[in-house]
């Protein structure tokens, strides 16, 4: 994606947590602990393969209940840059349970959504404490995936207080 296109379609999330750089690098990189955060209030991550290495592929399933009825999306990417504890880069694409990716207009998405998003998280040690910009090129800065990352991200300071 070009840095013109990054600027204009890309969530872009900077948070401080009370946690050490290499806690918060294993929140991202170790399925279990992934599990216990990502994704908006009320979802959850049955899945996680996580296979963190540049070319290793991450399949994730979230699943979100709406009264009796269960939805599931699947995800599916690959890693383009792992730099412990610093700099996570990978593509996120939405999957069947398989990991083949599928049309974002097959859907119900909006004309236009990119079928590849990208997404880098960059930590900074702060003594105990982490900073953490995360920029997801492909989504809108104001659309429902801005929302879902505010939550996940609500969820793993949550998780790293308790």
């Amino acid at each position: 994606m070009s840095e013109g296109t990054m600027m204009q379609d890309a969530v872009v999330i900077e948070r401080t947590f009370n946690a050490t750089i290499d806690f918060v690098w294993r929140l991202w990189t170790e399925a279990a602990q992934f599990q216990k955060w990502y994704g908006p209030q009320g979802a959850t991550i049955p899945v996680a393969h996580m296979d963190v290495r540049v070319g290793g592929k991450r399949l994730i399933c979230m699943e979100m209940r709406r009264g009796e009825r269960t939805m599931k999306m699947w995800f599916t990417g690959e890693y383009r840059e792992v730099v412990p504890p610093t700099r996570l880069v990978y593509t996120d694409s939405l999957a069947d349970e398989q990991g083949n990716v599928l049309s974002p207009a097959a859907m119900g998405m909006p004309v236009g959504t990119p079928e590849t998003t990208e997404v880098i998280v960059v930590l900074a040690a702060l003594g105990e404490r982490t900073k953490m910009v995360l920029t997801h090129v492909g989504v809108s800065a104001d659309s429902g995936g801005a929302g879902g990352w505010q939550m996940a991200f609500d969820k793993l300071d949550a998780l790293i207080a308790a």
